[in-house]
């Protein structure tokens, strides 16, 4: 199954338990269609990283590219949570016609998989930029890393291999 959207209401990144112990979902939602995805923190990591230097290099070249918003979406997932799919891989691309960013995120390959669900959403450059905001936040509010061997910790500590084991 193939869900488009050609315009959204909403993208956004969120997650379902405590840190350390949390699901991550992308949601679209374009008036009374709701798509959920499961997805893995390092590629909500990775997918903001990646927004960020397009829109930074957009920016630098093309002058008349302007964040409209400064707004955050910090509201939670919209229920029900229930994942269509889980993101195996993602592609970015622009429509420098019509100044939209096109990301699609296609269902991890199995062998019992023969055809693959995939999420295509399109997003203005500020709406761009919210997901970005609401996603840096999102990874930020995990667990501390350690700072020998940047690990997390655990609210009990952790086995540090740098410090050999020492309980940190």
């Amino acid at each position: 199954m193939s869900f488009l959207f050609n315009s959204v209401e909403r993208f956004v990144a969120g997650t379902v338990g405590q840190p350390g112990d949390r699901a991550f979902f992308l949601q679209a939602r374009d008036g009374n269609r709701l798509v959920t995805v499961a997805i893995e923190k390092l590629q909500v990591a990775a997918l903001t990283e990646r927004l960020e230097i397009m829109i930074n290099s957009f920016r630098k070249s093309d002058v008349s590219i302007q964040l409209l918003s400064n707004e955050i979406d910090d509201g939670p997932l919209e229920l029900p949570i229930e994942s269509e799919f889980e993101v195996g891989s993602i592609s970015i691309s622009w429509d420098d016609s019509r100044r939209l960013m096109s990301i699609e995120l296609l269902e991890i390959a199995t062998e019992e998989i023969e055809t693959l669900n995939s999420l295509r959403v399109q997003l203005s450059i500020s709406m761009c930029n919210a997901f970005i905001k609401r996603s840096k936040a999102l990874i930020g509010a995990g667990r501390l890393p350690c700072p020998f061997c940047g690990m997390p910790i655990d609210p009990q500590g952790h086995l540090c291999p740098r410090a050999n084991g020492y309980r940190r």
